[in-house]
């Protein structure tokens, strides 16, 4: 068991978690897909980006992933000779064991059935673990990866170059976010709702407009439901905007200092990565020329709204602001005048999505799910 992060605050939770060797992929796959995937308002995990010197590194790893939807596992040629991949994967499929991670495992550069049975190349890597580490550790290991190798995956080699890899890869992501942010309960019903509300919604955005900065509402009383059509929304129009901001739950922003936390948290995710320029001035120059979509989902204190509002006023002219909350009387306080008002969202029905968005069999990771192929 792999001990667990005892800091005081709350463990930072994350759509994506990324395991990769570094060595291979890191200047290359994996800086392109972490960027397009910070461009899509996907949280992700990336160990040099999150990780901070001088914390307990395997505590920090596990409870990332512990916290997170989806682990994306790059097995490159060099994967299996690394100690730290390798442990790391343990973690990992130790956590998809518990119904609780959904793994995707990508096969960069190297054959799936090498990886599975552990012959050619990864077989001479384990050879050298076997010398010097223990006999239980490296047989996890080899459990671990024949685990992952058997999920289906992506094999680099069936696809023409990378980027439409990527684009497969972060089309089936923000898929299964779509779906995780659905109720999974017995009300599910078997119509797929976010369509007629789309075309609801459509008119009231006004994607066309180039005049100002347009505010609008999205009020729903289920959080699940409310959630999961702000990101709907937000994937099927983001590409229309020069810069693109999702900011996930907003009341959840750590308490202390919340104001300069949501502001901060705003400035960082509207850059498309984690590492702040030195001074927002050159943030808010650079919007201000430029057509953004911010969407702020659950917000539940009109100070939140006061704090973005500081930055989304200078927005360049079509910019537009997207607030879900469950108080309607939060919306009409901050004089939000255009509402979309929503009293029951509906789902796919499972089978259904599962079908849709293209999940493979391997996908529906608990055997003895009610919602498996063999039931």
């Amino acid at each position: 068991m792999y001990p667990s992060s005892t800091s005081s605050t709350p463990p930072e939770k994350f759509d994506v978690f990324l395991s990769f060797r570094g060595k291979d992929t890191r200047r290359s796959f994996i800086s392109f897909l972490y960027k397009e995937l910070i461009r899509m308002s996907i949280r992700t995990f990336k160990d040099d980006v999150e990780l901070k010197s001088g914390r307990r590194i395997s505590s920090d790893l596990l409870t990332a992933i512990e916290n997170s939807k989806i682990a994306v596992v790059v097995v490159s040629k060099n994967y299996p000779a690394s100690p730290w991949c390798l442990r790391e994967l343990a973690m990992i499929m130790d956590v998809e064991k518990r119904g609780s991670l959904i793994v995707m495992p990508i096969f960069y550069n190297v054959e799936p059935a090498h990886v599975r049975r552990q012959v050619e190349k990864v077989a001479l890597q384990f050879r050298k673990h076997e010398d010097r580490e223990n006999h239980e550790t490296v047989v996890s290991w080899r459990q671990a990866l024949t685990n992952l190798a058997s999920i289906s995956g992506h094999c680099s080699r069936d696809w023409e170059d990378d980027s439409k890899l990527l684009d497969e890869i972060t089309k089936r992501i923000s898929d299964m976010l779509l779906f995780s942010a659905t109720p999974a309960s017995d009300g599910i019903s078997k119509e797929f709702g976010f369509g007629a509300h789309m075309k609801e919604l459509y008119p009231l955005l006004d994607l066309d407009s180039n005049e100002g900065v347009r505010v609008i509402g999205i009020w729903a009383r289920g959080g699940n439901g409310r959630s999961a059509l702000a990101r709907y929304v937000y994937q099927k129009i983001f590409k229309q905007f020069q810069s693109q901001c999702f900011l996930e739950n907003v009341k959840e922003i750590p308490r202390d200092c919340q104001m300069s936390n949501l502001r901060d948290e705003f400035l960082i995710r509207i850059q498309g990565g984690y590492s702040k320029m030195k001074t927002s001035v050159l943030i808010k120059t650079r919007l201000m020329s430029q057509k953004v979509l911010l969407v702020a989902n659950n917000v539940d204190k009109l100070e939140q709204l006061d704090a973005l509002a500081e930055d989304f006023n200078c927005f360049g002219p079509g910019s537009l602001v997207i607030i879900t909350t469950q108080d309607k009387q939060l919306l009409v306080a901050f004089g939000v005048k255009i509402v979309y008002e929503v009293e029951c969202l509906r789902c796919f029905e499972v089978r259904q999505l599962f079908r849709q968005i293209g999940f493979r069999e391997r996908d529906l990771y608990d055997p003895g799910s009610k919602f498996s192929e063999s039931s």
